[in-house]
């Protein structure tokens, strides 16, 4: 019987990816790529994997979780690790490349690699696919019009997003435990927020808690005026930023007036503080992003504020004085699936056999997690067509939590980063944070080498 051949849809980081680690298994592979015929907005250049915004890959250290991404994908032969390692500039304590040196490498190895084939086609309809011609959509956060739109009618327009709005997260153990009281609202979620014996460093909750930050009259006010006057990053000129009533950014709210966040997200209705007996005049409420407990959302605080205005502001909400964000808020185009809702384990569509998704349209975030995606894809796409047992990474790894983030069901999903937050927590909660993150990568690299090991057997 024939290997059967693989038809990938997007020429970025994603596709550009699963088709190498398709091809370096011997699987042939049609890599249609838009460009030259047609660009995004955001596109400037004719080569493959062009860096749209940053030139920055971001952290390289082990203690940052896209540091630790990096390093399993550099391990577990990734083209784009590889080739931003061969393009890089100083940078501090970041990996960044040069953008013309990386995008012209990424090109001329898919197109000098055995088994790829390169085709210039705009797709505008997701392409036929059967079990000996499946098909990968990377076709990233500018999906073309008529694709999303084909997409859309495949999964259910309930399932496929045009916009984030993304609040930001924050670390558990940098959240001022005495500042902030455990509740739901009307006493709902069955946690007494007065028991002694709560883990405080993972603030343990009840499954429908809550933690709140109360404030005062005068730090709302100060607060509001904070959010009006900081920084905003302005949209971009294709983005056309239509915002969702449902949906608003936080600083969209506070200009329609000094109240509105206090009968908005900041209601303190249903809410009162134990040490006061009193309801506080409003409140940010902090919702688990995880089973753990190691991070939490702030509620309805999506935000345009610049990341370093996010710092500034947010650290002005009690019990957040001191807070580790681990992801900032955002709110710009980006089309994207309810991934949890719509693949199965090895990034399928549910309901189109042989179709998959790779990179930001699943609902990662940043060019490392979007590379992660589509390394993830083709070597489990791979794994499927050659008859073989899909074999994910260790859920302890960097690339398992790349697969927790897609398949962990919310009930709003939206993209992310990698954060330690994807992971199983250390057993060990009373490390330092550093020496705690240090631990989960090295866990994360023992867990990984096996998997890697497996992974190289397929290599022709």
């Amino acid at each position: 019987m024939p290997m059967p051949s693989v038809t990938v849809v997007g020429g970025g980081l994603a596709g550009c990816e699963a088709a190498y680690q398709l091809a370096r298994r011997g699987i042939a592979v049609l890599l249609v790529e838009q460009k030259p015929l047609r660009r995004t907005p955001a596109q400037t250049t004719d080569h493959l994997a062009e860096l749209v915004c940053s030139n920055s890959l971001r952290g390289a250290a082990l203690v940052n979780a896209v540091g630790l991404l990096k390093e399993e994908l550099r391990r577990a032969g990734s083209l784009v690790l590889s080739v931003a390692d061969h393009a890089k500039v100083p940078a501090r304590g970041a990996l960044a490349v040069d953008r013309e040196v990386f995008a012209a490498e990424i090109t001329r190895r898919l197109k000098e690699i055995p088994h790829v084939e390169l085709r210039a086609e705009i797709v505008r309809e997701i392409p036929a696919a059967s079990r000996e011609r499946p098909v990968i959509l990377a076709t990233g956060p500018l999906t073309g019009t008529e694709l999303a739109d084909d997409l859309a009618r495949t999964v259910g327009a309930d399932h496929l997003a045009y916009y984030d709005a993304i609040a930001p997260i924050v670390a558990a153990d940098s959240i001022d435990t005495e500042r902030v009281f455990r509740q739901s609202r009307w006493g709902k979620g069955g946690v007494d927020p007065l028991d002694p014996d709560l883990p405080r460093d993972a603030l343990a909750l009840g499954d429908e808690a809550y933690v709140n930050c109360p404030f005062d009259e005068a730090g709302y006010r100060a607060f509001v005026a904070a959010i009006v006057a900081a920084a905003k990053v302005e949209a971009r000129p294709f983005e056309d930023a239509r915002y969702f009533e449902g949906c608003l950014p936080v600083e969209v709210m506070a200009e329609r007036g000094e109240l509105t966040l206090a009968f908005g997200p900041m209601k303190p209705v249903g809410l009162t503080d134990p040490r006061t007996g009193r309801r506080p005049f409003a409140v940010v409420q902090l919702r688990a992003e995880d089973a753990a407990r190691t991070a939490y959302n702030l509620v309805g605080f999506q935000t345009r504020m610049t990341w370093p205005e996010q710092k500034r502001v947010f650290c002005m909400i009690p019990g957040l004085e001191a807070c580790e964000i681990l992801r900032y808020g955002s709110v710009h185009r980006n089309t994207f699936v309810d991934a949890p809702a719509i693949l199965d384990e090895a990034l399928m569509l549910r309901a189109r056999e042989h179709v998959y998704l790779a990179g930001q349209i699943t609902g990662v975030e940043g060019y490392v997690e979007s590379a992660a995606s589509g390394f993830l894809c083709g070597i489990m796409l791979a794994q499927r067509v050659s008859g073989r047992a899909v074999t994910p990474p260790p859920e302890g790894t960097a690339l398992g939590g790349i697969l927790t983030h897609v398949r962990r069901k919310q009930p709003r999903y939206q993209p992310s980063n990698i954060t330690w937050a994807c992971l199983p927590p250390h057993a060990n909660r009373r490390l330092k944070k550093r020496d705690r993150y240090q631990a989960l990568a090295e866990r994360a690299l023992r867990l990984l080498d096996p998997w890697i090991e497996a992974t190289r057997a397929d290599l022709v």
